[in-house]
Parts: structure tokens; sequence; C-alpha cells
């Protein structure tokens, strides 16, 4: 298969690994907080500093697009390789989602296109789907009219316009976590820190430069800008019209999240637990908490109309829980009433029924709708947890995939080398303990000048406790799942930054050493992150260079060989079988029909895909060997009971093709299905 080798020239040498309603406490800042712009204060100090901090937001999250671009370029050479070889290099479900743009592009018009989406027989053999209702590819008919509208034609190629704004994005997203970690410390320096170690940890916190097309490579930095638009939300002191806009840059956000990642549901139910949680320790407003909960069904019920009434979103676990969330706290209304111990028994029992009911819920919805598009999921889930069959065939496929295995220990390894983890986890302790307090105090009944004192003591920030239960229900998540840690180590960066310029760690560690002053908390707050930054561009700049100077070329000419016959000796209406992930290619560089492919979200495809049985005994411990050879094997040995249905077509020192045999009917004729072996 395809590898990567050095360029004539260059230095043979790997890249290295480490190359890859509530108070609001007082801080140090508050002469050039970005809340002095908000509340109006347009003086010329507060204007340059927050002028300043936006432009190292924009350099930062320039320099990361360039420097992922840049990445890809070298590793590939990309500039320099054919056409096909480039199509080549959108491994696996990358290149289907990338086929789609480029069927656009090539379509005689932007009707014709969305028409051919619409009303589709190539992507599986003998059925006709709507492309804009089973995936999530929205984004490739965007900028498929984006490319055909403006005139670029004549200065940049389709792929690079595709690629180009894939990477952009990526400023999108540190610009994201730059202004979240700038929001809750009241510091751009935090947010400078933010964007240094998402660069630095890229093995850990992006892989864009090698999976341009998956989809979290899209919607993962709209999520961010939800993050920072839900943070910004939960400050206090905003103008109703602060708060409309925040409520509508959610909603938007949230959109296009959702309607660029399949697997949006099971993001915005961990979301949706994190909301919940700050209501039960009363937290948030009713207001804020209510507000929430719609912007999340606005934006799923907004994809669900763009998605053609996608069935899978309405038996989504995120929409149940947030209907039942909703419904049984309109009804039990004395939650936030009684004693300590009366109020933990009812928030224990409130959250029993919503459990309760977001289960009768959605399986209510799943009956109704017949709808069985996302069982793989849950049998992924119980699988991986040992609740269910572990011989299930769909859990199988993803549980022998590295990415959905447990985060490995190394990474943590990784994230300790830049510092990150060193400031993470005491923010994180830290907070927490603070958090466990002010939610006990906000339990207790309240009364009496004592008790108000304590409460401004134990008073939390809303919008620190939403970052911090983000961060710990989705670093859970990341542990559980390691393709899910890029969704957490962006935002861990945000945390620890926020942790080394904030005011919290500080207060209390100058307070333990009986030197709290104003002077040397805002030395200390400024000097550190510096001091810290210094460090890294000592330690990682040289590294950085010398990743970025290793020049290497993509190389897979069997690949490009079984791609280039394909295209030149086969009719354009043969079907071809095979793996999903090869298949994919296929179909994106040589446009011919498939039998199935790595877009698995179909209960019809995956029964499709089904090449084996489970057996009798879906968690028998012991596998019995199988009276007859593996098919892939037996096939090339050309034995008879083969050779009568199969002709071999193709063959390099990696692929096999096979044509199907037509059978001999005088009332009919059948068309021969090439079959593609690895």
């Amino acid at each position: 298969m395809a590898s990567l080798r050095q360029r004539k020239g260059s230095r043979g040498k790997e890249a290295s690994p480490a190359a890859e309603g509530q108070s609001q406490q007082s801080n140090c800042c508050t002469h050039h907080h970005p809340d002095k712009v908000l509340q109006g204060d347009w003086s010329w100090g507060a204007i340059i500093w927050t002028s300043v901090g936006w432009s190292v937001s924009v350099g930062l999250g320039l320099l990361c697009s360039i420097y992922v671009a840049t990445l890809h370029e070298n590793d590939l050479w990309f500039s320099n390789i054919k056409e096909v070889e480039r199509e080549i290099s959108f491994r696996t479900e990358c290149g289907l989602y990338y086929s789609y743009y480029k069927q656009m592009l090539q379509a005689p018009s932007i009707q014709e296109g969305l028409s051919e989406l619409i009303h589709d027989n190539l992507t599986e053999s003998r059925r006709t789907i709507n492309l804009l209702q089973r995936m999530n590819i929205y984004q490739e008919v965007f900028l498929s009219i984006l490319y055909r509208l403006l005139p670029l034609q004549a200065y940049l190629e389709p792929v690079y316009f595709y690629i180009y704004t894939v990477f952009s994005l990526q400023a999108v997203y540190v610009i994201a976590l730059y202004l979240t970690a700038w929001l809750l410390s009241g510091s751009w320096l935090a947010g400078t820190l933010t964007g240094v170690w998402y660069i630095l940890n890229r093995v850990d916190t992006t892989r864009v430069e090698f999976t341009i097309s998956l989809r979290e490579n899209w919607s993962l930095p709209f999520f961010a800008l939800q993050v920072t638009a839900i943070t910004c939300y939960l400050r206090p002191q905003l103008s109703t019209f602060q708060q409309k806009v925040m409520v509508w840059l959610m909603y938007v956000t949230t959109l296009c999240f959702c309607l660029t990642w399949q697997f949006n549901q099971f993001i915005l139910l961990v979301q949706a637990l994190v909301i919940y949680t700050l209501d039960c320790g009363d937290l948030l407003t009713t207001t804020q908490v209510t507000t929430l909960y719609l912007v999340q069904v606005s934006g799923l019920l907004s994809v669900w109309l763009l998605q053609f009434c996608n069935s899978m979103i309405l038996g989504s676990l995120a929409l149940s829980f947030v209907v039942a969330a909703l419904f049984v706290r309109h009804w039990q209304s004395a939650l936030k009433t009684g004693g300590l111990l009366v109020r933990l028994a009812r928030v224990l029992l409130h959250s029993v029924l919503v459990l309760l009911l977001t289960f009768i819920i959605n399986y209510l919805t799943k009956k109704a709708l017949q709808l069985r598009s996302d069982e793989h999921i849950f049998k992924f889930i119980k699988s991986k947890f040992a609740l269910g069959p572990t011989r299930d065939f769909d859990a199988s496929l993803y549980l022998c995939e590295e990415a959905f295995g447990r985060l490995p220990l190394d990474t943590m390894e990784r994230l300790a080398g830049t510092l990150l983890l060193y400031p993470y986890i005491p923010t994180v302790l830290l907070l927490s303990g603070t958090l466990a307090v002010a939610v006990l105090h906000n339990l207790r009944p309240k009364g009496g000048a004592a008790d108000e004192k304590r409460g401004a003591a134990a008073a939390f920030r809303p919008d620190v406790a939403y970052n911090l239960l983000h961060t710990v229900l989705y670093g859970l998540l990341a542990f559980s799942t390691m393709r899910m840690k890029y969704i957490w180590t962006g935002h861990m960066c945000a945390v620890a930054a926020y942790g080394v310029c904030g005011t919290e760690l500080w207060t209390l560690l100058l307070r333990a050493l009986r030197c709290d002053t104003k002077v040397l908390l805002r030395f200390v707050r400024y000097a550190v992150p510096l001091l810290m930054m210094g460090w890294l561009y000592y330690k990682f700049w040289p590294k950085l260079m010398e990743e970025l100077s290793e020049l290497r070329e993509f190389y897979d000419p069997d690949t490009v060989e079984l791609m280039t016959w394909i295209s030149t000796k086969t009719p354009k209406q043969a079907v071809f079988a095979g793996s999903m992930q090869l298949l994919a290619g296929i179909k994106l560089c040589t446009g011919r029909v498939l039998t199935n492919h790595p877009h698995y979200e179909d209960k019809d495809l995956r029964e499709r895909t089904r090449q084996i049985m489970d057996g009798p005994g879906e968690n028998d411990p012991d596998l019995i060997p199988a009276s007859h050879p593996r098919f892939c094997e037996a096939i090339k040995t050309d034995a008879e009971a083969y050779t009568a249905l199969f002709t071999k077509t193709f063959q390099n020192k990696t692929f096999y093709v096979y044509r199907l045999k037509k059978k001999r009917k005088k009332s009919a004729k059948t068309s021969s299905e090439p079959g593609a072996k690895q």
C-alpha cells in the first residue's frame, strides 16, 4: 500500500514525535479586562490592549494552519504528484467524502449536481439513496458551489481550495480556544499559551494533516466556537443585547457542528449532562439552563430538516435527554427547596426520573420510526465495556481499530513533555474541590447575614464551572475511546492556561505563603506564562524547524496501477466489491459503482457488509476453525470451485481483481461484478 519515501537530496531522518447571575471573582487585569470593552469602556488603553490580544489570536491561528499545511505538503510532496496520487492520499472514508465534492464540480450545473446527490445510485449498487440525508456532506456541497461561483478557477485548483479550507478551520479552532482561555482568565496571555500548547501537542490535538476530509476536522472548530459562546454567555453583567448575540452565536455554531459530523448526538449528550449537572448544583439560572437546552434542540431539529428529516436525529439520545430534563424540571418545581439532605434526595430522585424518561422517550421514538441506523454504536459501547455480546460483527469492526481503544499512557507522557499536564491537573483538582464546596453551600437552606457572607465567598463563576465539567467529562470520554481525545486535548490547553494565568491557583498559593499582595499576584500571573513560553521556545523551536525541513514523497505504485486499470479497462457501469477502505478510493478515483463503503450509519449497508456469521454463541470464549479456507486466500489458488465462478482480470504485488462470471440464461442478461482483493 502507500508509503512515504525520502525525497532525493533531503536528510534521511524520521520526524521526532515530540515535534508533534452569581458573583465573579476580581482579578488583577481589570484595567484591561475584555469585560471592559463588553461593558462599553472604549478608553484608548482598553482598545489597544484588546486589539493586541485579537491580533495575537489571529497570528497564532494562521501560524497553526500554515504549519499543518506545510506538514501535509512535505509528507506527500502534494504539489508535485499526479492527480490520481493526490486522490489516493484521501484514505478510507476521507476519499468517499471528497468524491462528492469532485462529483459536484464535474456536474454540468449546480442543480444537476444536487439532483445527482439526492438521487445517487453509484455509492451503493442496486440502490438509490439521498446522500444529503444519509451523510454529513453539506460542507462538500457548499465548497463546490463556492468554487464554481468565485473567480478562482484560473488561480487555484479545486483540490487546493478544499484542503486550504480545512486547514483554515484549524485557525478558527485555535482562535476559539484562545478566546475561551482569555474569557476565563481575563488575560490574553492565557490565550497565547493555549495556542502555543495546541501547536506543540499537534500529535494529540489534531490529525488534520493526514485525514483532511474526516468529519471531525470540519466540526470541532465549530464546537470550540460554541464553547466560547457559552463561556461568554454565562459571564455576569452582560447586557440584554449581548446575551441575544451570544444565544444566536451558540445556535449557529451548534448547527454547523451538528451538520458536519454524524456523531454530533453523542457529543451533545455529554454537553447536556454538563448543563444538567450545573442545574442540579444550582450554578445556573433557570433562564440559562432553558436557553442552553433549547439551543441544542434547535440545532438538532434544524439539521433534521436540512437532512431531509433524517430519523436518526429524532431518535438521538441527546434529544431524548433534553426533552426529559425539561419536562421533569417543569413538573418538579420543588427541586431546589428544603434542607440539605432533602435537596440531595430530591436531586437523586430527579436524576432517576430524567434517565428513566430519557430511555422511555428514546425507545418509543425508535419503535415508532423503526429506527436502527445507530444501533451499531450502542453495540460497540456494550461490547467495549463487556455489557453485551463481545463477538458481535458490527462491534468488532470498531473494536479491532486502535482508534477505538483506550487512550494510551504515552499520551500523558507527551502532554507532560510540553508542560501542559502539570498545570492542568492541579487546576482541575483545585477547581473541583472549590466547586464541590460551592454546590454544597447552594444546596443548604439560606438565611441570615452570616450565610450571605459565606455565600459570597463560596460563589463559583458559572462560566468556569461549565468549562471545568466540560473538560472532566470529555476527558473521561477520551480515556475510554482514543479517537475522542481530539475533543478533549484542545480544550485541555485552554483550561491549563487559565490555571496558569488566572487568579485562583496563585491566590491560594500566595495565601499559603502569606504573601498575598496585588502587586505580587500581578507579577506572578504575567511572569510565569512568559517564562513557560520562553522555555517551550528554547526546547521545541529547533525540533519544529527540523520537522518542517524533512521532505518526503507519496509513493504507492500498486494502488496507482489499480486505479489506472479500473479507469481505462472497465466499463463505467462496472460494480466493485471489496474492503470498505479500498472501495472509497475506487469511488473517488474512478467513479465506479460500489457495493459497500466506510460510512456505516445504515442498517441495510451493515447487513450487506456482513460477510461472516457470529455463530450460535455470541460470547463463546473459544473460536472453532472453519471447515473451509478463507475466501481471499483460497480464490488465489485457482481451484476449480473458484475458477468456475470467477475470472482473474488484474493482478499486481498488492491487489487481485476477479470478475464474477455471467450466468448463462436465455431469458435475461446479468452484469458482471468485479471484486478487488488485497
